[in-house]
């Protein structure tokens, strides 16, 4: 029996590997500005994959042990693509998707009033702390 670098060595698995990787799609970039983008389709998607990047991140920062430097970069990385997520939000509004912002909760005061929250942070507006990186030092204060 051939030894398993042997096989991978056949011209007929080269052969297959060759057909598998002209099937796949070159893979795609997001358009650094979502205002590059003109298809809503095309603008879902990379919402999606945003969203799917988010949660990636914020499963990885659960981690404890992780070290304070990789917390806060991997903080910030979840903070921006937050912030660029509302950029394509936007941009499926503009290009006559729906708004779902309209539909998110606001926080209120007894009379029903919309209320501003300050950030206690003092990071900026709509600055976030998630799972191990609200345990940091400074961050409490």
């Amino acid at each position: 029996m051939a030894r398993n670098e042997e096989k991978a060595q056949s011209m007929l698995n080269r052969f297959i590997a060759l057909k598998a990787e002209e099937k796949k799609k070159p893979k795609e970039r997001r358009p650094f500005l979502a205002s590059q983008c003109r298809d809503l389709a095309e603008t879902d998607k990379w919402d999606q994959q945003i969203m799917r990047e988010i949660s990636h991140k914020v499963a990885e920062i659960q981690n404890d042990g992780l070290g304070e430097h990789r917390l806060r970069d991997l903080n910030d990385e979840i903070n921006k693509l937050i912030r660029e997520k509302s950029h394509w939000k936007r941009r499926m509004v503009e290009l006559g998707g729906r708004n779902y912002a309209k539909r998110a909760p606001k926080m209120t005061d007894l009379e029903g009033n919309i209320v501003d929250v300050p950030n206690p942070s003092g990071r900026g507006p709509g600055y976030r702390y998630f799972g191990a990186a609200k345990k940091l030092p400074g961050v409490r204060e």
